[in-house]
């Protein structure tokens, strides 16, 4: 579908570009939610998403020391993160159960994501330090990203924006479901 170029008198050049508009990322951007300091009562998402609803709290599988949830602010569709229940920083300081669990939940959600949306690959990886890039600094989580042939377009290159072909809550009841039983 292709339309005129709308004229924008006083808010920058005028192009042949349309705009999509994705106000909800301003939360994001300006840090909203983010915890005030490094503690666990200092509004930390991480240790406040396990009090809710699987549906509302958008975790797709708990286990004993470690749950999966989708990322808020996702790369791409079916954007999964691994999450230590205890408020811990470091990957050097979690114990022997709690890196165990985090690496098998990480295997769970790719086995997951190949069956419920073909996924073909995956980026897979954690941010250690505010300076590595993490954005919860204080809460160690693991992101794992599924990624296809072909997905990556000129949306974020060009718009800054990413299309996501699903609602979350339809993406968390779909993972869920295709989630693998554990013997």
């Amino acid at each position: 579908m292709t339309s005129e170029p709308e004229q924008q008198i006083g808010v920058g050049t005028q192009d042949a570009f349309q705009r999509l508009w994705t106000p909800h990322r301003m939360a994001y951007i300006q840090g909203e939610n983010k915890p005030t300091g490094p503690g666990a009562d200092d509004g930390c998402p991480f240790c406040s998403i396990p009090a809710k609803s699987d549906e509302d709290g958008l975790i797709v599988r708990r286990g004993e020391h470690v749950y999966a949830v989708l990322n808020l602010y996702p790369y791409n569709g079916g954007h999964l993160m691994t999450v230590p229940y205890r408020h811990v920083a470091d990957y050097t300081d979690l114990t022997g159960p709690e890196t165990s669990e985090l690496a098998e939940l990480t295997k769970q959600a790719m086995t997951a994501l190949r069956t419920a949306s073909g996924a073909q690959g995956f980026n897979i990886g954690m941010n250690q330090g505010s300076v590595a890039g993490a954005g919860i600094a204080a809460h160690l989580h693991q992101h794992i990203v599924p990624r296809w042939g072909g997905d990556t377009n000129f949306m974020p290159v060009v718009g800054h924006t990413r299309v996501l072909p699903q609602l979350l809550a339809d993406t968390r009841k779909m993972l869920a479901e295709a989630w693998p039983a554990v013997a």
